[in-house]
């Protein structure tokens, strides 16, 4: 059992050895695989057949496996408390050959290193005191950041920026309380410890800390991901210009009308901004099951779409104006396709022409999709990422502070004021982990990837 930063925090100290892959388990140039406990140093020996090695230097050395050699694989050695868990660590930088990756796996359990559960290396960073609670969130954050925003706004909170913040609220916070509790305990011996200024100081507190929470943003309003889906007549040249935006044939492209009959999706990043791209069955009267059934489940997509784009090759007005009708709210972007083959209809029905077959106007395209998107998030309208977990504990601090001050303008007792100061500290100190409990420390790490 241990005491953290002068507060009783209860928690299990940890004594196993934990690996994890921390790339994705998937062919690659490398793979890189983390490392730490106790005694992890001992074991690499055998690893590397008693090769020495220095902390800190980055190694190229021979890893065996029952005498014979798996990989000649990178390697760099920390020390605790120098490392990221704040533990003795190592991590191997491994050819991405799924057989290494296995070989690796089986030798680690071999000198009996425990594989590591989601989030376990942050987490024994935040319980060696490595990070804030709050930090150890804005891990896992940043590495879901679909965008440059998110990274942004992550790394306002995962490099400290906000655990000062809140850590300087705390500290003007105990200020005040011990003016309070000395009038309190020292008042009847004529000396004056608050006067009206502490009113002041409360307010200015105040004001202070919305102007911070002013400043955060939910992850869940920052980290959604930009739907886009593409709809438009059979035979338009959805699918090729779906396979365009991406720049690979992610879609299958046939000449026969209906050919894409279910809904096929992907990812698309472009300047710095992620989105997930849809491409929809063509839409037509039609007796094929299959292909009605892929009709209706396009149709049924527009309304989870942040922003719809119609793909056209002829110049039916009336046509366009029905899929933007069928939009609704959701916005429409009408592309003419195949300029290649046909002549540019300039009728100010289409925001943009394009090639599928030679890219021509695609660069007009994806700048008309990201400005879609443009009424978002801005990093400069926000200093910090923030969860639910922090909004309510926010408001909280927000809701006691109101409490403290219409006690002091009512004249209440001040052994309540005193109270309400110490539980809005109390706040303050579960936004960074000084206090916390088991089931809170579960639902933040089991959401972690393993490997971090």
């Amino acid at each position: 059992w241990c005491f953290r930063n002068g507060l009783r925090a209860w928690f299990e100290l940890v004594v196993s050895t934990v690996f994890a892959l921390a790339t994705p388990p998937a062919k690659s140039a490398i793979c890189v695989f983390r490392v730490s406990g106790p005694g992890c140093h001992k074991h690499l020996k055998k690893l590397i057949k008693n090769k020495g090695f220095s902390v800190g230097r980055f190694h190229v050395r021979g890893f065996f496996y029952n005498d014979v050699l798996i990989d000649k694989a990178g390697l760099v050695v920390f020390k605790g408390p120098n490392s990221y868990t704040g533990e003795d660590s190592f991590e191997v930088y491994a050819h991405g050959s799924l057989g290494v990756m296995s070989s690796f796996v089986k030798s680690f359990k071999g000198v009996g290193f425990e594989e590591a559960v989601g989030g376990e290396f942050t987490k024994r960073a935040f319980l060696n005191n490595k990070i804030s609670l709050n930090e150890a969130e804005s891990v896992a954050d940043l590495i879901d950041s679909v965008d440059e925003v998110g990274v942004t706004l992550s790394g306002g909170s995962l490099f400290g920026e906000m655990s000062k913040n809140i850590v300087a609220f705390a500290d003007e916070l105990d200020q005040i309380r011990v003016r309070v509790e000395a009038e309190i305990d020292f008042s009847d011996e004529g000396q004056g410890y608050m006067d009206e200024s502490v009113v002041g100081d409360v307010n200015k507190l105040k004001n202070k800390f919305d102007l911070f929470v002013g400043g955060c943003v939910n992850k869940k309003v920052c980290s959604q991901k930009n739907n886009i889906l593409l709809v438009g007549p059979v035979n338009s040249g959805k699918s090729s210009v779906f396979n365009r935006l991406l720049g690979f044939e992610r879609a299958l492209v046939s000449n026969v009308p209906g050919t894409t009959r279910d809904i096929v999706s992907s990812e698309l990043f472009y300047e710095s901004s992620s989105f997930s791209i849809f491409d929809s069955a063509g839409l037509r009267n039609t007796s094929d099951v299959v292909e009605k059934a892929g009709i209706e489940l396009s149709l049924s997509e527009i309304n989870q779409a942040d922003l719809v784009v119609g793909v056209f090759d002829e110049n039916d007005v009336v046509l366009i104006k029905k899929f933007e009708g069928l939009c609704g709210d959701v916005p429409f972007i009408s592309v003419q396709n195949k300029i290649d083959i046909s002549p540019l209809f300039d009728n100010g029905v289409f925001d943009c022409s394009v090639s599928a077959k030679t890219g021509e106007g695609f660069d007009v395209l994806k700048d008309l999709i990201v400005s879609g998107f443009k009424k978002g998030i801005k990093k400069e309208d926000y200093k910090y990422i923030v969860r639910d977990r922090h909004e309510s504990l926010f408001k909280s601090v927000v809701d006691v502070l109101d409490q403290v001050l219409n006690n002091l303008n009512n004249g209440e007792s001040l052994e309540l004021v005193a109270e309400d100061l110490k539980i809005a500290r109390g706040f303050l100190d579960e936004l960074v982990g000084r206090k916390f409990s088991d089931s809170l420390l579960g639902d933040i790490f089991n959401n972690y990837c393993i490997g971090k």
